[in-house]
Formats: C-alpha cells, sequence, structure tokens
C-alpha cells in the first residue's frame, strides 16, 4: 500500500492520485493519470494552475443535477464530462423524515448498504461509461462527485479492481477518506446528528455491500466487468496496458 500523499490542493479536501498502487500480479498502477477527488467548485487560482502543470485535461462529474446546479465550475483548459449519478440515499432519507421515521445508525448503514448495490445493480452503464472515458483519453483525468467518498468511492474501487489490485488495498484507498474530507461548514447542523455522522463518513460495510452483489449478482469482478460494466477484454487489457507498469 501507499501513504497518504499531502494534500494537492487547497479547494478540495479529499483530492488525491489513484496510483502508487501494486497489483497482484506486482506491477504498480501509474501515478499521475487518475485522480479521484471531492466537487471542484472551490478551487483556488493556485489550484487550477496546478491541475494545468498536471496535464488534467477532463474531470469526470457524478454529481446530480441540483448538486451540479448548487457547485457548478469551470476550470480553464479541463473539460467536464457528466456521469450523472442521483445521490438517492439523500431523497431516501428525506422521504423517511417527511413520514416523520428518524431511521437508527443502523437502518443508515443499511441505507447506504443499498446505495452501493444500486451502484453495481443500477448504474453499471455510467461506471461503464467511466472507465471507457479514462481508456479513451490520454491526458490524465480526475474524477469526483460531492464528497468524493461514495460514487467515487465506488468507481476508484472499480478501477482499481480492473488493474488488478487486491481487494483490501482498495479497501485502504476507500476508508482514506475519513481522513482526508473535510465537511462544509454549511452542512453543520443539518439532520440527525446519528445519521450525519453516517452520511459524511465511509465504512468498510458500503464497500463490502458493493463487492458482493458483484460476487453473488453478477459471478465475480471479471464477469462483472465484461457483462454489466461491458468493457471487452481487449478493452480492459487496454486500460491496464494504459495504467500499469513494472
Amino acid at each position: 500500500m501507499t501513504p497518504v500523499t499531502p494534500a494537492l490542493l487547497q479547494g478540495a479536501s479529499n483530492f488525491r492520485d489513484v496510483g502508487g498502487y501494486l497489483t497482484t500480479n506486482g506491477q504498480r498502477v501509474r501515478r499521475g493519470q487518475v485522480f479521484r477527488s471531492d466537487h471542484l467548485a472551490g478551487l483556488s487560482d493556485a489550484d487550477v494552475a496546478r491541475l494545468q502543470a498536471m496535464g488534467v485535461g477532463h474531470s469526470l462529474d457524478f454529481r446530480g443535477v441540483a448538486e451540479y446546479t448548487a457547485t457548478p465550475y469551470d476550470i480553464p483548459g479541463v473539460q467536464r464530462v457528466a456521469l450523472t449519478i442521483e445521490p438517492t440515499v439523500i431523497a431516501r432519507m428525506q422521504a423517511l423524515v417527511a413520514q416523520g421515521i428518524v431511521p437508527t445508525t443502523e437502518e443508515t448503514v443499511e441505507l447506504m448498504r443499498e446505495t452501493y448495490r444500486d451502484f453495481v445493480n443500477r448504474n453499471a452503464d455510467t461506471f461503464g461509461r467511466f472507465l471507457k472515458h479514462l481508456l479513451e483519453q490520454p491526458t490524465p483525468q480526475v474524477f469526483h462527485c460531492t464528497a468524493g467518498k461514495d460514487r467515487t468511492g465506488f468507481a476508484a474501487a472499480l478501477l482499481l479492481s480492473a488493474l488488478g489490485v487486491a481487494r483490501d488495498t482498495i479497501e485502504h484507498d476507500y476508508l482514506l477518506t475519513n481522513q482526508l474530507y473535510r465537511r462544509d461548514a454549511s452542512l453543520e447542523g443539518k439532520g440527525h446528528p446519528h445519521v450525519m455522522k453516517v452520511l459524511w463518513q465511509v465504512q468498510p460495510e458500503f464497500l463490502h455491500a458493493a463487492f458482493e452483489a458483484v460476487d453473488a449478482q453478477h459471478g465475480g469482478m471479471s464477469d462483472y466487468l465484461h457483462g454489466a460494466i461491458g468493457l471487452s477484454p481487449q478493452e480492459l487489457a487496454e486500460l491496464k496496458q494504459m495504467l500499469l507498469q513494472d
């Protein structure tokens, strides 16, 4: 595993390189090619210059329409690609609250697990487009949602899985969000504390729910990548060639 890299950007707390990890066959994911982040609407001029110096040409944005509308961004030289996945867990939570129901911590965790199962089963087309976009664009890219933890976390797990990184290493990368992400101060005080604590962190159980769905419902990661995700064996080989080094 690789240590946490120092904060690369001032205005994005959960921005990091997904490179540096070893695969199970001893290769290493190339650094400086693919980055994950929370939303990019708060970048400073220095941050923008840093992204440009890193050669980032595309930002792959998993946020829903309302999220993007609330915090849009326009980074010179970086083309934004909308890979819209609406934040269904928030909608489910609001529906419960509207009925006067406050979910317990355990029920909130299960809502999050269900969200990750939906990533696997309902959003496979979008995550397939994500992998294909990485393959089609040779310049460095960054992918993100709002907090860079759930949609982005599953996308990173999927990419690292496709490249042959072990699941315990993938989980390590996934859990770094709890060290790196800084919540927007404007969100403080909204919602019940025990619910918000679950929603604004990541837990191994969330990612495990996704992997369990991949294994139980799709026959394992290889079948999932070639089936629901829609990556051909040749495309997977090209992705590895592009993003792995000996």
